[in-house]
């Protein structure tokens, strides 16, 4: 999904290759982020970023071996 959502931004060219290191390294960022926010509405957007970004390289499966 998110491969075709940026190769639709960019009209036909190559999609980004992400990493699983690079969404591990961001996602630890963001959870460490959405505890010093004190305002719900903002951390309710931080966690849908976080789940977002989780779900470009992993599935529904790894999320329940992770829990």
């Amino acid at each position: 999904m998110a491969a075709e959502q940026l190769d639709d931004q960019n009209d036909g060219q190559e999609y980004e290759e992400i990493t699983s290191d690079e969404v591990d390294r961001v996602v630890e960022q963001l959870e460490s982020l959405v505890e010093t926010v004190q305002s719900e509405n903002i951390k309710s957007y931080i966690e849908d970023a976080i789940n977002s970004i989780f779900f470009l390289v992993y599935t529904d499966e790894d999320s329940a071996e992770a829990a």
